[in-house]
């Protein structure tokens, strides 16, 4: 198992954090997605690592950015 947490800018309801969820949800090996509307947290779980301009583009897919860093 390996997880990676990003911090997702711009959501501001139950429909961007469900928007993001189900974008991370479709790449491939991700096995869980937990996304914290007020923290802007996003935690992806996966059997193995994800690569990061996956995980990216899936959250830009869905309307928002992750911050740098």
């Amino acid at each position: 198992m390996s997880t990676a947490s990003y911090t997702v800018v711009g959501m501001t309801c139950g429909h961007c954090v469900d928007a993001v969820a189900e974008e991370v949800s479709a790449v491939p090996g991700v096995t869980a997605v937990d996304v914290d509307l007020a923290s802007g947290g996003l935690t992806v779980t996966s059997t193995e690592p994800v690569e990061d301009g996956a995980v990216r583009a899936a959250v830009e897919e869905a309307g928002y950015s992750v911050a740098a860093g």
